[in-house]
């Protein structure tokens, strides 16, 4: 058990990319706060997963781009479980548009979900991180925030804005013992990439881009998230991995 006795929070985690996280956690014997925005359901379902391997878990509605929702968040860790030891800020939001079509509003939204949650919530979790001189501190990023895209300049300019977050937590955090890293992904099969799964014509040509021909499904990206959080990454901070397929290589 990689994770025994950690106590975890996982935005956005009750679907997706998020709801593997999750329960990778818990299968390494984690307790988890399960995060999520709008579907209490979801979140609930991934909660009675974790409670049936043995696990503690709570599902916590909250929107991170909210100072006060992302201090709740982490909080819940803390008194639900006593500490937190792990924060993956997995939390986001696609709403394409070409840029000259986006409007304020829309740039806003996606950014402030996107980039501005995680700073919320690390910023919630570092006082518990420095206190007890541990933490691990794992960002989500994007082949987007890489190399652009069309159709989602908030979107990819908010990526990218994760990865020099994550670097600049590493730095004013490593003398607590508190490491920062993120996970640059690339088209994962979840609801926000449904167009792309469905669309033919997109399907065909991202397809191409991607080295293993494939879209990733959940699991096959949370083992990465599950090395990070543990003492495996130890010696690992301000890093960026990428688990794209070989996407953002292309």
């Amino acid at each position: 058990m990689k994770l025994e006795g950690k106590n975890a929070v996982v935005t956005g985690g009750g679907r997706g990319v998020g709801r593997a996280i999750s329960i990778a956690f818990a299968q390494e014997g984690a307790n988890v706060v399960v995060n999520y925005a709008g579907n209490q359901k979801a979140a609930d379902e991934v909660v009675e997963i974790i409670k049936g391997m043995g696990r503690k878990a709570v599902a916590i509605k909250g929107d991170v781009a909210q100072e006060a929702d992302a201090k709740k968040i982490v909080d819940a860790c803390v008194e639900n479980f006593g500490s937190i030891h792990i924060l993956v800020n997995n939390a986001g939001i696609s709403k394409p548009a070409m840029l000259h079509k986006l409007s304020v509003e829309t740039w806003d939204e996606v950014v402030n979900v996107q980039m501005r949650g995680p700073w919320l919530c690390i910023k919630a979790a570092a006082k518990y991180f420095q206190e007890q001189k541990y933490g691990r501190i794992i960002n989500v990023t994007s082949v987007a925030g890489m190399v652009g895209t069309t159709g989602q300049i908030h979107y990819a300019a908010a990526k990218g804005g994760i990865v020099t977050l994550t670097k600049s937590a590493a730095r004013e955090l490593g003398k607590f013992n508190v490491t920062a890293n993120a996970i640059s992904l690339g088209i994962v099969t979840t609801e926000m990439t449904s167009t792309l799964q469905n669309d033919e014509k997109l399907k065909e040509i991202y397809l191409r881009r991607i080295l293993l021909n494939r879209y990733a499904e959940p699991e096959d990206v949370s083992p990465a998230f599950v090395f990070f959080a543990s003492d495996d990454a130890r010696y690992i901070t301000g890093q960026i991995l990428p688990v794209d397929g070989g996407y953002g290589m292309t």
